[in-house]
């Protein structure tokens, strides 16, 4: 199978696993859960960085759609932001960290698919979003070794990846957010019941202050979380504000432009530990940060 892409491609990540097992989602988040299909087999895990000057996530995935298609593939699930799940669809399925792999969390788009006929059936998703001149692809595609394949052209050159910005501390909240493209905040403390945002000089916001200042490219969200005790909609607004609270705190004392950062809450909706025990509510109740965008 080959991919034409519709502008300069850089491939900015490539595996190849000879026997994986991968969760591929054919339906939404809903009710703490992305519905899934186990495909096994050789699995190729491939990311491209496109140069586009016009277009958006759809027309891109429209494309890459009909060459699937054409090769064979029927589509299992589509979905666009929202309708996948939004924050919660990009961090429960595999996608690739920042910056192999950017995710707009306000516009991205999914597809399932798989070509039957073969001695193994061949499965595969793609992840497409946009920045502000460049296209975002992620592929997993799941088979035999015999039949499954891809290779990726576009029309011109490939260009040069900026590089990524230098003198990263080990075991710093921006290491976790460069490697994995999401960091917990674990430092910052709230008063008990309230939004507002302790005096206390909290580590992980010098440093990502000091980040944002010397990458003004770079766009982040701050996402509030909270343990399952009271009402979901009682809890998404504190941590709306908590996470508010925050960004406050960067524009104001660190000085960050307010045009790099934007502030959410989810509630209890997207848990990293067990509710149940004084620990795990401990754990959930954060705020975290995620790179939205790497383009002005």
């Amino acid at each position: 199978m080959e991919l034409t892409f519709p502008g300069p491609a850089t491939e900015t990540f490539s595996e190849v696993e000879p026997f994986a097992s991968y969760k591929l989602p054919v339906g939404p988040y809903a009710d703490g859960f992305v519905q899934t299909l186990v495909a096994e087999g050789q699995q190729i895990t491939r990311a491209w960085r496109i140069a586009i000057d016009v277009g958006t996530s759809l027309l891109v995935m429209d494309n890459l759609r009909q060459q699937l298609e054409a090769s064979g593939f029927e589509l299992l699930y589509e979905c666009t932001t929202e309708i996948c799940g939004g924050f919660d669809f990009r961090f429960t399925t595999d996608v690739l960290p920042e910056p192999v792999m950017h995710v707009d969390l306000g516009d991205f788009r999914y597809l399932a698919a798989q070509r039957l006929g073969g001695a193994v059936p061949e499965y595969i998703s793609l992840f497409v979003s946009r920045g502000s001149d460049t296209a975002f692809v992620q592929m997993i595609l799941v088979g035999s070794p015999e039949a499954t394949s891809v290779t990726a052209q576009s029309g011109e050159a490939d260009e040069q990846l900026p590089p990524v910005v230098p003198n990263v501390v080990a075991g710093s909240v921006i290491e976790a957010l460069l490697r994995d493209g999401h960091a917990v905040l674990d430092d910052l403390q709230f008063e008990t019941g309230s939004s507002a945002l302790g005096e206390g000089a909290f580590q992980s916001l010098s440093d990502l202050s000091e980040y944002l200042k010397a990458n003004p490219e770079f766009r982040i969200a701050l996402v509030g979380h909270t343990d399952a005790e009271g009402s979901l909609q009682g809890n998404v607004s504190l941590s709306r504000k908590r996470a508010q609270s925050v960004a406050v705190r960067l524009v104001k004392k660190f000085d960050i432009p307010s045009k790099q950062i934007e502030a959410e809450g989810v509630g209890y909706l997207a848990p990293r530990a067990n509710n149940l025990t004084e620990t795990g509510r401990t754990q959930n109740r954060r705020v975290e940060v995620i790179i939205t965008s790497t383009q002005e």
